[in-house]
């Protein structure tokens, strides 16, 4: 049996790729989620599987080298997914020094602890071994030719203090590969969309402010543009780079779904109208007078759009699920699962959001 330590697996695409894995495999793999739940982590994500017995949640953090390599210590892992991070752009400017220590320092204790964990005598790794490494297309920078992509040879330009933690993170992992031979992938994908995701992030939270009348706060012009890609599809790729993904590769995984911020927000009015009862009181509380321009954020990328040629070519893999699709399943999840939205906006997320947006 395959045992993955999934880092972060709490988190949104985490706890999506954990529920994928088990939904493809069954019960044939074994799954240890490590996740330090801080405020974008819920257990409440995997409510479902948590009595499974090839499942085990260990509450720790990557930046505690004591703790991940007593996992490794405990358990023979075969793959490590690394998606444990701080993710959101606005965070990072406010706090670049927790990203920092969390997207870099975190991902070199991983590293080392698989090295440790799995090196043999003579340098080399059994055959088997894998650590993936999920990184973000904001590595890249901004593109300013409207016909232009990021392939995997395009260099890195970050802009965010984010994204440059994840360059930083992703430069370690190559360096490993390097120098040591390190068995490991890394992916860079686009804009995930779908459930469980936190309501910082820009569809959970126009779906929450609109459900309940409050203004839609929209950066700068609204035009800045985004590649979308449905988790599912996101995580069908990982899957697929750890089976057949060649040894030391980077893979671009992205949904083809160029859309502006501002025509993300119309879409999710228009299909939440659709999609509420005509005697649901909430209808009356949708409408595009919601919408309010912000000071944009600092450093605010154009546009991103990747280009996954090498993961079709080489893998097979290409996006199963559309906009239109996806963001229809997107906002039923939503719906369906009300409380757990009110569990996740309550507390501090209210002062967060006040000190983001002041709207």
């Amino acid at each position: 049996m395959k045992t993955y330590l999934v880092t972060g697996g709490a988190g949104f695409i985490g706890s999506n790729f954990i529920h994928y894995m088990f939904k493809k495999h069954g019960d044939s793999i074994r799954i240890i989620n490590l996740d330090a739940l801080t405020y974008a982590g819920n257990l409440g994500n995997l409510e479902d599987i948590a009595g499974k017995e090839n499942y085990t949640f260990v509450k720790a953090d990557i930046r505690d080298g004591k703790a991940v390599r007593k996992i490794f210590a405990e358990n023979e892992i075969d793959v490590v997914v690394h998606f444990a991070a701080e993710s959101h752009v606005d965070r990072s400017i406010r706090t670049p020094e927790v990203f920092v220590e969390t997207n870099v320092l975190g991902t070199c204790i991983m590293l080392n602890a698989a090295k440790e964990a799995w090196e043999k005598e003579d340098g080399s790794f059994p055959e088997g071994k894998k650590f993936l490494h999920v990184s973000t297309d904001e590595v890249y920078g901004s593109l300013s030719d409207p016909n232009d992509y990021f392939y995997e040879t395009t260099p890195y330009s970050p802009h965010s203090p984010y994204s440059a933690s994840k360059a930083s993170s992703d430069l370690l992992v190559k360096a490993y590969v390097d120098t040591y031979h390190f068995p490991a992938n890394i992916t860079n994908c686009s804009n995930n969309y779908g459930p469980y995701q936190f309501p910082e992030k820009l569809i959970p939270l126009i779906i929450n402010n609109a459900l309940h009348g409050k203004k839609l706060p929209v950066y700068g012009d609204g035009k800045n543009v985004r590649d979308w890609l449905f988790v599912e599809d996101h995580c069908k790729g990982i899957d697929m780079v750890i089976e057949n993904g060649k040894l030391g590769e980077t893979y671009n995984i992205g949904g083809h779904n160029e859309k502006q911020n501002i025509e993300i927000i119309g879409i999710i009015l228009d299909t939440l109208q659709d999609l509420l009862p005509e005697d649901d009181e909430r209808r009356k509380n949708i409408s595009r007078d919601l919408i309010t321009f912000v000071e944009d954020r600092k450093g605010h990328d154009r546009r991103y759009a990747i280009a996954p040629d090498k993961i079709k070519a080489d893998l097979g893999w290409e996006p199963d699920t559309m906009f239109a699709e996806g963001i229809r399943k997107t906002i039923e999840w939503y719906l369906e699962n009300e409380a757990w939205m009110d569990q996740v906006t309550s507390g501090d997320y209210q002062s967060y959001y006040s000190r983001m947006y002041n709207v």
